[in-house]
Order: C-alpha cells, then sequence, then structure tokens
C-alpha cells in the first residue's frame, strides 16, 4: 500500500527561516508475518483496486528445498493444487475459483516480472518455477490481471528473485538439506555490489529417489543477473535462468490400485527430461520524479521429451516382458522444442489534477512463438532413457502464435480515500499449424487463424482508514484454443476439431487491512463467467469402450468467497512482545457448475467447492515454528461426475486433510531448519490424467521428514 511520509521541517540557527521539505511519496508492502498485498502501483504496474497477494518467502517456516507448494502459498485463500512434481510432473500446478490448476495453465506465470511459460497462449504450461530458496516474494493477482498482463482466466502468479546486497561486494548463500525418500538439495548463491555493477546468481542441485518406486529424480538449476546503474535514473541488466534435469516417473494407478497401495509403481521404463532457458534483457529508466519507463525483453529455448510406455490399456495395462518374444513392447517416444521472445514496455506517470496524484500506466506487449511438438514415435524396448525411434512420429506439428497487445489503466483519485480504475486491452492474436496427424490414415493440416478481441475492466478502492479499505473491479478475460488441446494424446481420448475459444469476465468485491502489528485480513466475493468452455466428457465407442472426449463443454459459473485473517495473538494482549503467537485461516468455497448444455448444473472437472488452510505459528528472536492443516474438498475427473470408470481421467477424486509441521533455528549467521510433511501419512492423490505422466491416479506423497543447515557469509 502507498505509505505517504512528510518530512519534518528543520529550524536552522536562524529561527525565522524555516525550509519546508517536499512530500516523499514511497511505494511499499505493509505485510503481517509476510502475508499481505500489492501497492497502488509498482514497475509500471497499476494493483489500485485489485485482488493481490504478496507472500515473504524468507519468512516461512517450509520446505523449501522441494518447493512444498501448498506450505509456500497455502495462504492465499482458495488455493487449489496439483501435487505432482514428484509424480513426474517438473512442478506443481495451481489455480483459484474453480480453474484447472494442471501446470498452471490458467495462470499467467511469471519471474522477475517476465513470462517463463513456453508460451503466453499457445502453451501456456509452467514447467520451470525457481526453487524457492532463491524467491525473495511471490505476488498473486486474481482474474483483473487481464488488463496488465493478457487475458488469462486465472490471474497472475510473479516469483520474485533475490536482489544484490547494496553495501557489500561479495556474498555467499550456503543452504544444505537432506530427507525422507533420498532428498538431497544444495543451494548456493553468490551477490555483491561493487560500485555500479551488482551481480546475483544461484546454483541449486537436488536428487530425490522419491514415495514412489521408479520415481528418480536429478535437477539443476541455476540463474545470474548482472546489472549496471548508468545513473541514478537509469539501470539496464540482463538475466539468464537454466533448468536441467532428468525424471523417471512411475505411472498412473487406477482405483483399486491405489486402494490397494498408493506408494506402488507398474511402470519402471518412463522418463523426462525438460531443458529450460530463459534469456532477458531490462531497462529501468525514471525519465522524471514522475515519470518511470520499465522494458523488458525475454528470448526463451526450451524442450520437453518423454519416452514411455504409452496409455493404451490404462493404468491396469502392466509393463511386463512379452512371454513370446522375451521383450517389452516399444515405448513411444515424444519430442517437443519451444522457442518464444516476448518485448512488454510500461511507461506509469504521476500526474495532479488540484491537490490529488493520478496515476496513468500505458504500454505495449509483442510475442511470438515456435513450438515444434513430435509425438507417437515407435521408441526401444529397453528401460533407460533412450529417445531412439525406429519409424516416424504418429504426428508431427509446427504451431506459431504472434500477439501485439496495446494496453492502458488509469487511477482516477477523487479524493484522500477514493479512486477508480477504468482500463482497456486489445489482443491480435494470429496462429498457425502445419503437419500432419496419422489416426487409421494420415492428415496433412497447414491453417492459420488471426481474432482482435478488445478486453475492458474498472476498479475501484475505498479506504476505510490508514490501513484499510473497500476494494471491487470487474474486467473481461479470454483463453483461446492451446496446442495441447488440438494434439491427439492416443487411444484414451479424442478431440473435437471445431473447438472454439473461450471467454467470460472475472469480478471482485472485498474488504481488505492490517490493524497495527498484530491483524491482517481479507475478506472478498468473486463471480466468474467462463463461456464455451474447453473440457472433457466420458463417451462410449463403437466396441463399448469408454473414452475422454475434449470439446467446448458448455458456459459455466464460478461463484464464492475468498478470506484471509492472521491474528498475532501476543502481539495483541502484549504489544511490546519481542516474541508472536500466531493463528491464521485461508478460506475459499466455490460454487462451480455448468449453466448450459446437457451436463447443467455438473460441476466443473477439477473444481474444489471448499479449500481451507488453518495454521498456529510461534515466532522469536531466533525461533519460529508453523504447524499448518490442509483441508480440501472433494472433486470430479470428468464434466459428466462419473464416480467409477474405467477411463483414466474420469472418476472421483475424493476429499482429504494433511498436516504439515516445519521450525526454523537462527543463530548468527547460520539457520537450523527441520519439518515433517503430511504428518499423519494420508493417502491421497489431486490428478487423474489421461496421459503424462501416467495414465491415471498421481498419487501425492506420504510422510516425509527433512533437516538442513544454511549460513550467510
Amino acid at each position: 500500500m502507498l505509505l505517504p511520509i512528510i518530512a519534518a521541517a528543520q529550524r536552522p540557527a536562524d529561527s525565522s527561516k524555516i525550509h519546508y521539505l517536499k512530500d516523499v511519496r514511497i511505494r511499499g508492502f505493509r505485510t503481517v508475518r509476510g502475508t499481505g498485498h500489492m501497492p497502488e502501483e509498482s514497475d509500471g504496474v497499476i494493483y489500485a483496486g485489485k485482488k493481490s497477494e504478496v507472500i515473504i518467502v524468507d519468512s516461512l517456516d517450509a520446505n523449501k528445498a522441494i518447493n512444498n507448494t501448498r506450505q509456500i502459498l497455502g495462504r492465499i485463500p482458495g488455493l487449489n493444487i496439483t501435487e505432482t512434481e514428484t509424480g513426474g510432473f517438473t512442478a506443481n500446478g495451481i489455480a483459484t475459483r474453480g480453474l484447472n490448476p494442471i501446470q498452471s495453465i490458467e495462470m499467467n506465470t511469471r519471474q522477475n516480472g517476465y513470462n517463463i511459460s513456453a508460451d503466453i497462449y499457445g502453451y501456456n504450461e509452467a514447467y520451470y518455477l525457481p526453487p524457492m530458496e532463491a524467491v525473495s516474494r511471490i505476488e498473486m493477482v486474481r482474474g483483473a490481471a487481464s488488463l496488465q498482463f493478457g487475458s488469462q482466466f486465472g490471474g497472475m502468479v510473479n516469483y520474485v528473485l533475490n536482489s544484490a546486497p547494496v553495501n557489500r561486494p561479495f556474498e555467499f548463500y550456503t543452504s544444505q538439506t537432506g530427507g525422507s525418500f533420498g532428498l538431497f538439495s544444495t543451494f548456493n548463491s553468490f551477490a555483491g555490489t561493487v560500485g555500479k555493477w551488482s551481480y546475483y546468481s544461484y546454483v541449486q542441485y537436488r536428487s530425490l529417489d522419491g514415495y514412489r518406486p521408479n520415481s528418480r529424480q536429478q535437477q539443476l538449476s541455476a540463474f545470474g543477473r548482472l546489472q549496471y546503474e548508468v545513473s541514478k535514473k537509469l539501470k539496464a541488466g540482463v538475466e539468464y535462468s537454466l533448468l536441467r534435469n532428468r525424471i523417471k516417473m512411475p505411472g498412473g494407478l487406477n482405483d483399486s490400485m491405489f486402494h490397494a497401495d498408493p506408494a506402488s509403481s507398474f511402470r519402471a521404463r518412463n522418463w523426462l527430461k525438460s531443458p529450460w532457458n530463459v534469456l532477458t534483457g531490462y531497462l529501468d529508466y525514471n525519465i522524471s520524479p514522475a515519470t518511470a519507463l520499465h522494458i523488458k525483453s525475454t528470448f526463451l529455448f526450451s524442450r520437453r521429451a518423454l519416452v514411455w510406455r504409452n496409455e493404451e490399456g490404462g493404468p491396469g495395462a502392466l509393463d511386463i516382458i512379452d512371454p513370446a518374444t522375451g521383450h517389452y513392447v516399444k515405448r513411444e517416444v515424444q519430442d517437443e522444442a519451444m522457442h518464444s521472445t516476448t518485448t512488454e514496455a510500461r511507461l506509469l506517470h504521476d500526474y495532479r489534477i488540484g491537490t490529488f496524484h493520478n496515476t496513468l500506466a500505458a504500454g505495449i506487449r509483442y510475442s511470438y512463438a515456435w513450438f515444434k511438438r513430435q509425438g507417437g514415435g515407435p521408441g526401444t524396448t529397453g528401460s533407460d532413457f533412450d529417445l531412439h525411434t525406429s519409424g516416424p512420429y504418429e504426428y508431427a506439428l509446427d504451431f506459431t502464435t504472434a500477439n501485439i497487445a496495446p494496453f492502458v489503466e488509469h487511477i482516477f483519485r477523487f479524493s484522500r480515500k477514493l479512486s477508480i480504475t477504468p482500463g482497456f486491452r486489445l489482443e491480435h492474436l494470429r496462429s498457425t499449424a502445419k503437419g500432419y496427424i496419422t489416426d487409421s490414415i494420415k492428415v496433412m493440416t497447414d491453417n492459420s487463424k488471426s481474432r482482435t478481441f478488445p478486453l475492458f475492466g474498472i476498479g475501484a478502492e475505498y479506504k476505510t482508514g490508514r490501513y484499510a479499505g473497500i476494494y471491487a473491479n470487474i474486467s473481461q478475460a479470454y483463453r483461446p484454443v492451446d496446442y495441447a488441446q488440438l494434439t491427439p494424446i492416443g487411444v484414451t481420448s479424442k478431440i473435437d476439431p471445431q473447438m472454439k475459444d473461450a471467454s467470460g469476465f472475472n469480478a471482485d468485491l472485498g474488504y481488505r487491512g492490517t490493524i497495527n502489528s498484530f491483524l491482517n485480513f481479507d475478506l472478498g466475493l468473486f463471480y466468474l463467467a467462463y463461456n464455451k468452455r474447453i473440457g472433457t466428457v466420458l463417451r462410449t465407442d463403437a466396441n463399448g469402450e469408454e473414452y475422454t472426449y475434449r470439446t467446448n463443454v458448455a458456459n459455466s459459473v464460478h461463484k464464492g468467497i475468498e478470506s484471509y485473517v492472521e491474528l498475532n495473538i501476543l502481539k495483541w494482549l502484549r504489544p511490546l512482545s519481542k516474541r508472536g503467537i500466531s493463528l491464521f485461516d485461508a478460506f475459499g468455497y466455490t460454487d462451480v457448475q455448468y449453466t448450459s448444455g446437457q451436463f447443467r448444473h455438473n460441476r466443473v472437472e477439477a473444481a474444489v467447492k471448499y479449500i481451507n488452510r488453518v495454521g498456529l505459528i510461534y515466532n522469536d528472536r531466533h525461533f519460529s515454528a508453523t504447524f499448518q492443516v490442509n483441508s480440501v474438498g472433494d472433486a470430479y475427473g470428468d464434466a459428466t461426475n462419473a464416480k467409477i470408470s474405467g477411463d483414466p481421467v474420469a472418476g472421483y477424486i475424493p476429499a482429504y486433510t494433511v498436516m504439515d509441521l516445519s521450525a526454523t533455528y537462527k543463530l548468527g549467521r547460520y539457520v537450523l531448519k527441520a519439518g515433517v510433511n503430511n504428518l499423519a501419512n494420508k493417502a491421497y492423490f489431486t490428478r487423474r490424467t489421461d496421459e503424462y505422466p501416467g495414465p491415471g491416479i498421481i498419487p501425492s506423497d506420504g510422510r516425509s521428514f527433512y533437516a538442513g543447515i544454511a549460513g550467510r557469509f
């Protein structure tokens, strides 16, 4: 929030002369125990009137070595998480308000303000996330982010990495963590400032045997930033992020397999690697005290390749040696190459009308992405990671997406309490698809599609106190058909070739604020309309075999409550206490139904009705500990709301409750950390999948322990 500070007048020796200093406007975060919301504007972006959250990662007791999402982002109300990172995915997915959480497909996922998914619209899946030990804060904005960042229904999440220390030429930080299932993680960062130059870099290596057999992981992440301060007004820099991994995927389970032993695995030959590279240059220019220009240009060049026993026959088809041949069946090879470039320019200008500051934010984004997808290639009969093929791919497609989007938002402040923020964004998309698809016959394709659509929105904020206020907004959203929805995935699922883009809007009404240093709250209502929603429908073919059909299922409406309350009991009772005992509750209730079509009144697939996370925190100068209880409601795998099905993606996803305990002890430059995840060893799952990395149920991890030590030098 905006904290005005008025410098006091100083009285010189001559008391008849008084010098008045100008007002100083400081834009920062106001948080209680590391949780708060965004200021009215920051880095060229307007947040006034929007529902937003800021998580200060360093303040959390959590298993950051494995990016435990429910601990790190658990205080965001209504956040649905697919906990599949240790089951073959490269990152857990997130979503809110009953949207699809798989690979964060409904979110605009960013690092330091720039996009890190493969393609803004064509393949908006998050295969890379930075290690949480490198992240200083996480910013999230709900659906009203569509005007500033793009048209996604779910909004924006931004992982802001650590910065260089201001007054030190060299700083070294190291963190070593070990734990259950063969966990070993070493994180090391190097940073400093020398004159006008500053730098920050890290390297993390992580290995994990996994909760289930056949789920070994090896991962290397690295990052480097070099910045030069040309003057007090101008700074420029370059950043490079990389990920190298190799994951053995344990495959999926059907319901009977899961109930018999959720830690079992029947696939021993499934492998994935997804090398990721993101190169970014940026320039920040304070043209005047009232005007700032921010430019970021990003080039992403990455791949995803996997070899596996394919989904034919579902999870019940065991991957065993054929006694007739003495060999396994041939695996399937999939290879994808992703290249994209994105440039965003943002201008923020403050000016006065009368006695009130007003703010204009305007900018433009241009992006171009090329995506080459090859799949269904006949692989080897071996068990190691091997991408060799013995014949042509079943499909080979080249996709491109070009996007240009100018946008503008404006804060009109009518008083010290009331502001109105209208906004507009114009999106132009051109997508192409060229190549072939083989089903029973080989079909060539070469087509293109262009569309231009406007997005309007308006927000309002009324300050009821210095640190509290009411906010409201409504913004349009849009989601084009993406590459994954257009590509066939084998015999367990089929696609509708006539799928249409989805559109709709988000609306928020809430009350948020802080009271001294002991209470933080954000209570809100939301309404989301999602038209021509793309989903999966369970069907039966001519032979009586079930399969899922991906199509525009119907329109859906998402409405509910999101509330966050955190009370520091000791600070409330004893304001001068150096200790704290806090309680927090992050609650989300979402009523999500199809409102048209044959599945009217059915729940949308993957939509969870309630998510409640309650935590108890103790902290003093040296020691802190957090006990968190995560209660997540049930969901369905497809639009028919089938509870039992032979299809791997259709079926019931039961409710579950998981408990986590983490503690941190700080002694000088050293930090000790330890904890237990899934304290009661609950067997549960958050995802059913029709193919990668299954097919079938992907179980979440059982009880695990971790401990580590860190130091700063």
